[in-house]
This record gives structure tokens, sequence and C-alpha cells, in this order.
């Protein structure tokens, strides 16, 4: 797994800090993180929005990306997303768990799947990420 001061700094003034998005285990191929379900990821009606499912499906696939591109001096951007919204979600935190499906040397492909506490399905989501040179050749 990345240094832990590593991944916070990625997230640092994003709208993943914003929704309290936390990174829980990256390893090659596999991004595991969760969000809340509180008045920052909700929809009008109390239920959690999909837009904040998306962004947490994308999260995550781009941080599995980032941590596979850098040492190569690239940086991983999000070019397509889609999700179907399976279940509604109150309160609590969803978990998003994200397998890469392909990697390509331009491109990558990821499956996330989101579940409540309770491990029921809430969202499927497929990420497509380009591989474009790093503007931080640091990484």
């Amino acid at each position: 797994m990345p240094d832990e001061d590593k991944l916070k700094a990625l997230g640092r003034n994003t709208i993943s800090e914003a929704l309290g998005i936390e990174i829980l285990e990256v390893a090659p191929g596999r991004v595991t993180g969760r969000m809340p379900v509180d008045q920052r990821t909700h929809q009008p009606y109390g239920l959690l929005h999909g837009g904040a499912s998306v962004v947490l499906a994308e999260t995550l696939g781009s941080v599995g990306s980032h941590f596979l591109a850098a040492p190569q001096g690239k940086a991983a951007v999000g070019i397509e997303v889609n999700a179907n919204h399976l279940r509604s979600v109150k309160s609590g935190w969803v978990t998003g768990n994200a397998t890469l499906h392909h990697q390509g040397g331009k491109l990558h492909v990821w499956h996330i799947d989101i579940e409540d506490e309770q491990g029921k399905a809430i969202c499927t989501s497929r990420l497509t990420v380009m591989l474009i040179p790093s503007p931080n050749p640091k990484g």
C-alpha cells in the first residue's frame, strides 16, 4: 500500500476530501475505499446521491491508475465513467472495491462495485482512464 501521507496529499483540497472519501487499501490492480452517507452525499430526498457514488467510483479507479502510472512519469485522468444505481441508502457508509479489468499503455479500465454496510449492492460502475504525460514528473 502506498504511504499514507501520499494518499492524503493526493486527495487534499479535492472533491474526495469534501465528500469524506477514505482510501482503505491500494494494491496493484485493486483499490478499496469508503464514503459516508450523510448531508454531504445526500440528494434532496435524503438518499445517497448517484453522483456521489460516481465520484467514489472514479476516485478509486483513478487512485489505482495513479499508482500504476506515476512511476512511469504518467498521470491518470478519467475519460469515461458509467454507473448503474441498484439500491438506495439513507445513512452509514458505502464501500467501493475497484478492480483493474484492462491495463494498456494508454488506457486502464476499472470495474467498481459499491455496497452498503450489509454487503448489499448499491452501484456498479465502469471507469476508463487515459494515461498522459505527468504535469508533475515527481508523481
